[in-house]
């Protein structure tokens, strides 16, 4: 009798087995199967792992997916982690494949890096990595004020329109200044720049002599960004 039973205790736990693993395999085999066409493999322990910790499966092995499909070998491991720090996954991988077709060096800790840092903000990691490709213009408007006014030396007011092109210098954009401060930066600047000025005719006829002393002052350091020009656009 006792042989009866534990015979019939065993077939039960290896049915229950049987039925766990065949869910397993219902659950995710078209995930897996998508994965292992695209030359990504994901193991069902590892779906199963994944599901368990509260990752989407999907989001992952789709993100690793068009990672590997771009020649970037990023483990499904760095995804979740990626994840679980609450970090834009999809965003982040889309930034390191801009990046290598631009052939800029970015690696993945510090496009997680970057992504974190820029969470709740205006900005991201897919925008400086274009930024960095295809440096933008900022206007300098400082408070609300579309013109940099400077006095120079014989006491005249002179009004100015500046234009500054950045890029996006990926490898000190965690912790740097901003855009803000670049432009208040370069704001002082050109102020300090008219104010040594003899007089405002020297300004009126040269103005590329304001953007030469305004560059030759390194005002990007510190900031997550590298001034390529200073452009005055109207005086």
């Amino acid at each position: 009798m006792d042989n009866i039973d534990l015979t019939f205790i065993t077939f039960i736990v290896i049915g229950i087995v049987l039925l766990v693993l065949t869910i397993v395999v219902i659950s995710f085999f078209n995930t897996w199967l998508k994965a292992l066409l695209a030359r990504a493999p994901v193991g069902f322990a590892t779906l199963l792992a994944m599901r368990l910790r509260g990752v989407p499966v999907g989001l992952v092995v789709d993100a690793r997916i068009t990672a590997m499909k771009a020649g970037l070998p990023i483990t499904t491991d760095e995804l979740e982690a990626h994840y679980l720090a609450e970090g834009n996954v999809a965003q982040t991988v889309q930034s390191l494949i801009a990046a290598s077709k631009a052939n800029i060096d970015l690696v993945w800790d510090r496009a997680c890096a970057i992504d974190l840092a820029t969470r709740g903000t205006a900005k991201s990691v897919l925008e400086a990595v274009r930024t960095s490709i295809n440096p933008k213009i900022i206007d300098c408007v400082i408070e609300g004020r579309d013109t940099i006014d400077g006095v120079a030396k014989d006491a005249i007011q002179v009004k100015v329109r500046a234009r500054v092109t950045v890029r996006s210098n990926l490898d000190r954009y965690v912790g740097s200044a901003q855009e803000e401060t670049v432009i208040a930066r370069v704001g002082e600047s050109i102020v300090s720049t008219i104010g040594s000025s003899a007089n405002y005719k020297v300004v009126l006829e040269n103005p590329n002599s304001i953007t030469e002393s305004v560059l030759a002052r390194g005002l990007d350091q510190g900031t997550a960004y590298e001034i390529l020009s200073i452009d005055i656009a109207d005086v």
